[in-house]
């Protein structure tokens, strides 16, 4: 090949690589979504498509609840598969997995939702410690393989009390009960150090105290949205919760 065609395809090439590189650069990163314990990934069916509706992907991982080993991995597999950059979104015992998992350099900022926020060598467990107990506390029950589940009381009373009853008889059937051990498990690092953080409040929540999310956002110095609801905002307020992704993910583009 002479040295004019070679130089030709070079600069073609070098070319083509910019225009990729300056893609990937300005592409809308995508969003991953964590749910949390007593729930499975239809807790988050009206926040999505909202977020799909703005042209932003949306994966919601499917968390297996057997540990926080086994909830980081599938959060990781999730991240891999995601071609750009990423804003990782947590609801309650999800905020403890996306303070590990959102350490992955994919990750632009995370939204915590009703969520815990760990410092490293924290477990979910002993963050309750200080504050009073919240009420919900009392409606979960283990079974017989050392998994705990919401009662259906609790589901319609503490977790979901803003939702009508049907829906929360369907959030009672559908939940994910978690392993009780998982809440002991620590974390090794906290991944919103040093990244953008949201945090979504929810004032009347029965599973994790509001005094308690409202000193998690002030601690990983979070811009914070207070909505009046239950434990879970995506669903009894779903647009507000959707504003706030998608304010991270325009700050992140």
């Amino acid at each position: 090949m002479s040295k004019p065609k070679t130089l030709a395809l070079a600069l073609a090439m070098a070319t083509s690589l910019f225009t990729l590189g300056s893609q990937a650069a300005t592409a809308t990163p995508s969003v991953v979504i964590v749910h949390g314990a007593f729930a499975d990934g239809s807790d988050w069916a009206k926040v999505v498509p909202l977020l799909q509706a703005e042209g932003i992907r949306v994966t919601v991982v499917q968390n297996p609840l057997t540990s926080l080993a086994d909830d980081v991995a599938a959060t990781q597999r999730v991240l891999n598969n995601q071609e750009g950059d990423v804003v990782l979104v947590g609801h309650s015992w999800g905020g403890t997995v996306i303070s590990q998992a959102g350490a992955d350099k994919k990750v632009r900022s995370l939204v915590y939702v009703a969520a815990f926020a760990p410092n490293a060598g924290q477990n979910t467990k002993e963050l309750y410690n200080g504050y009073p107990s919240p009420r919900g506390v009392s409606q979960i029950a283990p079974d017989k393989n050392g998994f705990l589940y919401l009662t259906p009381q609790g589901m319609a009373t503490d977790f979901a009390q803003d939702v009508s009853r049907e829906q929360a008889a369907v959030m009672a059937a559908t939940q994910g009960p978690i392993r009780a051990a998982a809440f002991e498990e620590k974390t090794s690092i906290a991944a919103w150090k040093g990244k953008q953080n949201w945090y979504v409040v929810a004032s009347q929540d029965h599973m994790i105290q509001p005094d308690l999310q409202r000193d998690f956002a002030k601690k990983i110095g979070a811009s914070v949205t207070e909505l009046d609801s239950s434990h879970v905002p995506q669903q009894s307020r779903p647009d507000e919760v959707a504003k706030v992704i998608i304010q991270a993910v325009q700050s992140a583009h």
